[in-house]
């Protein structure tokens, strides 16, 4: 059965990654998806949710009224008179812009028989009788629209606001219990009248007063009383006039105040959004009423999405960037994987290979009878060489790992170059006589290193000249130069040269260019020792090659020891 090999074991995981990168990117869009929905529902919801704080905002001012200042006429007990309330309303006016206008009725109350042409309210023998009523409007002076005892023409609702009045005025009073201050929800239901777009107010007497206004009523032969002072005041609202105070700009694009009449369905439903909050009191008649175009309404969904989505991309990015430390390491995984299966095949044709002639060899002398000295010699050269080729590769796997290790130390001695160099030309040219091997030396003599480690170098980077240079250009010319403290080696072949995507590889360990050179017999250490022992040397090793022409290796090493 054939061998799967590494590569189709390692891409049966492309599919996984795939599914991961898949899945991670739909969570995305669908939790992106989700997000946005999420948000435009929580944005629509805050729509319908914070009216009542703008609410509260716009009818600030009108709470404050009702509150506050309305309640300090009662501080003066009723003692108010056309000119001294004239003070007080117009600083009511400026500071309101929302009243149109306030009347003032200067009220007697008493047990005394009604006169004619009065504006007047009688229940038994209480006695509520109008002296004079004043209307005061912004930028105008006050305007008298009653006196007693005169024939006035005045609007009817003048009459009609009194009466309602001092009618629920009475009523508390027969009802009383003069034992004890009135609490708050009684002076409202008491003596305010609240109606579409008006307040009126009755100053609070004291509970004195109220004892003696029972009398009137309950004593029906007590003798005339005195005549008690009352102010009474009605304030005309506007509405419209409010000043709305949007505490939500970003998400309410117009506020409006509408009367309840308003037809909301007139605006486009598709394209706004639209809502409304009642207003209180007086203006009960009336609403707020909230309109934001939906092109509106989306820039603040975005704005509240934008970190959401923001949020989503970067766990996205990192997933990702996880699956693709994952893929990496599994593509680095793929390769030592793949070096070391190589590793080991072609160590084993390296091993198979010498050990067979061997066996051959060794068979072949025990089989025969005699041998002459031709077939002695002959096979004592092939035991010899296979030996030396078993033995190399060893001390190169065995130097690698010492090197590696940090398990060696340089033995530095002064070593000859030229004696060095030509010992190399001479082993060589005995070794491949169709070998060319020239060497030049520039202002150097000597260098102080490690000759062992040296050696392995030089032998490394000859073999691969004559290794992978075809028959006809086997040829290779070391220069040898100094440079201040340095000296510079460029072993200079006419092979067929290292494609440039294949250059920063070459001196990995068990990597190994895929050539017809290398398809039988080359483990992939060779470049990568030399590299080892140069560095170890204190040394660089760089190259230059081009494909078919041939290759240049540099190797700079200090002179002397360091």
């Amino acid at each position: 059965m054939e061998k799967e090999s590494p590569k189709s074991i390692y891409r049966k995981n492309l599919p996984l990654i795939s599914s991961f990168v898949i899945l991670v990117t739909l969570t995305l869009v669908i939790g992106l998806l989700l997000g946005y929905k999420f948000t435009q529902k929580f944005v629509e919801g805050q729509f319908d949710g914070d009216k009542a704080k703008v609410l509260d905002k716009t009818i600030e001012n009108y709470n404050d009224l009702v509150n506050n200042r309305i309640p300090q006429i009662s501080l003066f007990q009723g003692y108010l008179d056309s000119v001294s309330v004239e003070k007080i309303v117009y600083s009511r006016l400026r500071s309101f812009p929302f009243i149109n206008s306030i009347v003032f009725y200067d009220t007697e109350i008493s047990n005394h028989p009604l006169g004619p042409l009065t504006i007047a309210l009688r229940k038994d023998r209480f006695s509520a009788e109008c002296k004079g009523i004043y209307k005061y409007g912004k930028g105008k002076p006050p305007e008298v629209l009653y006196k007693k005892g005169r024939l006035n023409n005045y609007p009817s609702n003048i009459e009609g606001d009194f009466n309602a009045a001092m009618l629920k005025f009475a009523s508390y009073v027969e009802g009383s219990d003069t034992t004890r201050v009135p609490d708050n929800n009684e002076i409202f239901k008491t003596f305010y009248t609240i109606s579409d777009n008006k307040i009126s107010y009755l100053n609070v007497p004291r509970r004195e007063e109220i004892r003696v206004y029972k009398d009137f009523i309950l004593d029906s032969k007590q003798p005339l009383s005195s005549v008690y002072e009352h102010d009474l005041l009605t304030f005309n609202l506007n509405p419209y006039a409010l000043q709305i105070r949007n505490t939500n700009p970003r998400l309410y694009e117009t506020v409006l105040i509408k009367p309840f009449t308003f037809d909301s369905l007139s605006t486009d439903a598709r394209n706004y959004y639209t809502t409304g909050i009642a207003l209180p009191g007086a203006f009960s008649d009336y609403q707020l009423y909230f309109i934001s175009s939906k092109r509106f309404i989306n820039k603040e969904i975005f704005a509240i999405f934008k970190p959401i989505a923001i949020s989503f991309i970067i766990v996205y990015l990192l997933l990702m960037f996880i699956a693709y430390l994952i893929f990496r390491n599994m593509n680095i995984n793929q390769k030592l994987f793949k070096l070391q299966y190589d590793f080991i095949n072609n160590l084993t044709h390296e091993f198979k290979t010498p050990v067979s002639v061997i066996k051959i060899a060794g068979d072949n002398i025990r089989s025969s009878d005699t041998l002459s000295d031709r077939e002695r010699l002959h096979y004592g050269k092939i035991l010899n060489e296979e030996a030396d080729k078993l033995n190399d590769l060893m001390n190169k796997l065995l130097s690698f790992t010492q090197l590696e290790n940090k398990s060696i130390k340089i033995k530095y001695s002064r070593i000859n170059i030229e004696i060095f160099c030509q010992n190399q030309v001479d082993a060589y040219q005995l070794k491949y006589p169709d070998f060319d091997i020239q060497y030049s030396l520039d202002d150097v003599d000597y260098l102080e290193t490690d000759i062992v480690l040296l050696n392995s170098v030089f032998t490394n980077l000859i073999d691969n000249a004559y290794k992978y240079s075809p028959s006809g250009r086997k040829q290779l010319t070391i220069n040898i130069t100094r440079q201040k403290r340095l000296i510079i080696m460029n072993f200079i072949d006419q092979g067929i040269g290292i494609e440039k995507s294949e250059l920063e590889n070459i001196f990995k360990k068990f990597y190994k260019v895929d050539n017809e050179f290398n398809r039988h017999g080359s483990v992939g250490i060779g470049l990568a020792f030399c590299k080892e022992v140069v560095n170890f040397m204190h040394g660089e090793i760089e190259v230059k090659s081009k494909p078919g022409k041939g290759s240049e290796f540099k190797i700079t090493l200090p002179l002397k020891r360091i």
